[in-house]
């Protein structure tokens, strides 16, 4: 059965396995963030992996010789005490084995954790726009029973298929956007899944697969030329938290330096309808009102983020949720979608607030580095080499790769700043001591004061009682969890 409400799939390490686990066991769909998987595994090792949590879904892995190494490299019973993070090698245009066989073990286990206690569906979501990890972390995942994948940033048309072959085992691979790309076979990033094995494979099932599309012209070229089966999509307007796709035409802004969107940017819904697969709408869907008015329409339900990103149950790291909270309370919390501060040159849309990246002043102090590389872009050199570039990296470095001064005016490091979210920022040897945080929410959270009436802080439960309409202090159940439609993969 199709769940009504969809758990948005934020940030890295945002949407955790705590939250996933919460909204699946009330029978809806929980989504685990699958941005930078690898990363967060280490750093939570480092940290001493508080509760034993990681180690736990560790120990159900199918290869504890690889288990045992990764422990011994990577927990520190005590913690770090002060430490850097242990760093990690940076993606090239051949995944190293493992950097591979990490992104496998990652995934897994945030994935084993959301499925843990329940029966309910779980899901990962992915960036396309993030493309060397995506392979070996959906392979993670579906070695732990992911039920489905959602992606969205980009167009995921290759990935259908690869879950096709890697439910069999089978090598698999994608294309990958290469800037002066001209075709060659060195553009193509290939996985075998088992390479990272040491015995036979276990059995897997092939997930679902829900594109998140902006237009009807995506959905429909998804619909007729993916690489496999699609079973779905979400619909997210520019509302929504995180990247958003650029608005279609020419380039026009808003008195604050915005990306306007028009009618052409509006998804047709009717028409969507008539490719005759179940969709969902996201982006400023977090309210009762808007899941009737999208199932009148012909949705299955609604998939929501802010709501749940402020919730005891996220990643978010508690004080940030306590000040954003408070600034919701006193009406003074504000969301820009800044057209400059993601290197993807997506629009990205930014909570204003102090002491974090997007206060100018701090934004300014903070020294450039690039040690994490999730958005560096792969380009060929004119001696037809490829290479990487980020144009938040430091500025001559960016300009001895090719790359112009203009391209890094206002970029910031979104792979470090959502680390910080999440308690996990890097430790620097200069004035700043440890990465800052950069929050990114849907523009819902100007009113989440309507949602909050006076409370400081709720749970994954009252977002999803609050959704389906059930008045406060009612009983509540999943009687109104699932939509009257079958699918078989799910």
């Amino acid at each position: 059965m199709l769940p009504v409400i969809i758990q948005g799939g934020m940030g890295a390490g945002i949407s955790s396995w705590v939250l996933a686990a919460a909204v699946a066991s009330r029978g809806h769909l929980g989504v685990v963030s699958g941005t930078a998987m690898d990363t967060i595994l280490v750093r939570r090792l480092n940290d001493g992996d508080p509760g034993g949590h990681y180690r736990r879904a560790l120990a159900a892995y199918p290869m504890q010789e690889y288990v045992e190494e990764v422990l011994k490299r990577f927990f520190r019973p005590e913690g770090r005490e002060g430490a850097p993070y242990t760093p990690l090698k940076m993606f090239s245009m051949k995944l190293d084995l493992e950097r591979a066989r990490l992104l496998v073990l990652g995934s897994f286990a945030d994935v084993f954790l959301a499925r843990e206690g329940h029966d309910g569906l779980v899901g990962v979501n992915l960036l396309t726009k993030i493309q060397f990890p995506n392979l070996p972390s959906l392979y993670g995942a579906m070695l732990a029973g992911v039920n489905c994948v959602l992606m969205g940033a980009g167009i995921p048309r290759d990935i259908p298929g690869s879950l096709d072959r890697m439910a069999q085992h089978e090598p698999s691979s994608m294309h990958i956007d290469v800037l002066g790309a001209n075709g060659s076979d060195d553009e193509i990033l290939r996985f075998d899944p088992r390479d990272i094995w040491d015995r036979d494979p276990i059995e897997v099932t092939r997930p679902a697969f829900l594109p998140i599309v902006a237009s009807n012209s995506l959905a429909t070229m998804m619909a007729r030329k993916a690489s496999g089966s699609i079973e779905g999509f979400i619909v997210e307007g520019p509302t929504a938290g995180g990247h958003n796709a650029p608005p279609r035409g020419p380039r026009q802004f808003n008195e604050r330096g915005e990306p306007l969107y028009g009618e052409r940017d509006v998804v047709d819904l009717q028409k969507l309808g008539e490719l005759g697969l179940p969709f969902w709408v996201a982006g400023g869907a977090g309210n009762p009102g808007r899941l009737e008015e999208v199932r009148a329409q012909g949705a299955v339900g609604i998939q929501v983020g802010t709501l749940f990103a402020f919730s005891d149950e996220s990643g978010l790291r508690a004080d940030l949720k306590a000040r954003t909270i408070q600034a919701a309370l006193a009406g003074k919390v504000d969301v820009y979608t800044d057209d400059r501060a993601s290197p993807t040159g997506f629009p990205f849309k930014v909570v204003t607030l102090d002491g974090t990246l997007s206060d100018a002043g701090v934004y300014e102090k903070r020294e450039r580095v690039c040690d994490l590389g999730y958005l560096r872009t792969p380009y060929r050199r004119e001696d037809g080499k490829i290479r990487f570039r980020c144009a938040s990296e430091p500025v001559d470095t960016f300009l001895k790769k090719g790359g112009s001064l203009e391209e890094t005016v206002g970029r910031k490091c979104l792979c470090n700043g959502l680390m910080a979210n999440i308690g996990a920022g890097q430790v620097r040897d200069n004035e700043a001591g440890e990465e800052l945080p950069i929050l990114t929410s849907g523009d819902d959270l100007v009113i989440l004061d309507r949602f909050l009436r006076g409370r400081t802080h709720y749970t994954a439960a009252d977002v999803l009682d609050y959704l389906l309409g059930v008045p406060a202090g009612a009983a509540s159940g999943s009687a109104h969890s699932l939509a009257e439609v079958p699918i078989s993969v799910l």
